[in-house]
């Protein structure tokens, strides 16, 4: 509680002096709105509607893509691990696109399918599947021999093996890969909004973009603090939660 209420005064120490610094022009308020200008915004535009629309448009598009490329990514990541071909040609074209930045798959996905969704989804798999099919491969790699060993003396094989050994044991790190996952799709999606533009279902990467466009600062900082609340609300409600579970479940609480 008490690191609690020490961040809290510090966060509300930084926002007073940001506000402090705009207001006596220490800084230009076009290039760095004040806290309040921003939070005007916030308020503005979720009550006139807008907010809120590309907000559910965007995780929409977000959900869609990030399942895709979790069900890809795992499904590569397993083909990777049972055969020796597909590691010696997916695999290391899969570690070579992992590097490449999301934004590079913006052109190609305009090109294969227009100023469609199509092209938002195809960006958000190709910037997560990658990371996740890696994860998944390293995850199976890392199961102690001895676990497979073992359950196979005792009579398990096959389907058997992979359901009750292998994938309990690689739980926690598919975890991880998951939210690798999700932070590459963050940011697949956020390139995709503003390079594939759909007027009639505009995201947060839009309003970001005609943020910038027109000089509107406080629209673009209003839809950066969105994204970084959204992120670390998922982190918390979603990811933290399931963490703990598999901590409690194999005994690593302290």
């Amino acid at each position: 509680m008490k690191v609690r209420l020490q961040a809290c005064l510090l966060a509300f120490l930084v926002l007073a002096f940001w506000q402090m610094a705009v207001q006596l022009e220490w800084v230009s308020p076009i290039l760095l709105p004040a806290p309040l200008d921003i939070a005007r915004y916030l308020l503005e535009s979720t009550l006139d509607g807008v907010l809120p629309q590309a907000l559910w448009v965007t995780l929409w598009r977000l959900f869609i893509g990030y399942f895709l490329g979790l069900l890809l990514g795992i499904f590569l990541g397993f083909l990777l691990y049972r055969s020796a071909l597909m590691r010696s040609t997916v695999g290391v074209v899969a570690l070579g696109l992992q590097t490449l930045p999301s934004v590079c798959w913006a052109p190609l996905a305009i090109l294969w399918f227009g100023q469609t969704e199509s092209a938002m989804y195809f960006v958000v798999i190709m910037g997560s599947m990658w990371a996740v099919t890696i994860a998944t491969e390293n995850a199976i790699q890392s199961v102690p021999p001895l676990y497979i060993r073992a359950a196979r003396v005792m009579g398990s094989t096959g389907l058997h093996t992979w359901r009750t050994i292998i994938f309990p044991a690689t739980l926690p790190q598919l975890l991880n890969g998951a939210k690798l996952g999700w932070a590459f799709a963050w940011r697949s999606l956020m390139a995709a909004e503003i390079y594939v533009m759909i007027i009639a279902n505009m995201g947060l990467g839009q309003l970001l973009h005609f943020g910038r466009e027109l000089n509107a600062m406080d629209q673009a900082m209003a839809v950066m603090v969105v994204i970084v609340v959204i992120g670390f609300l998922t982190d918390r409600l979603l990811f933290m939660p399931a963490e703990r579970y598999l901590r409690r479940t194999r005994g690593l609480n302290s």
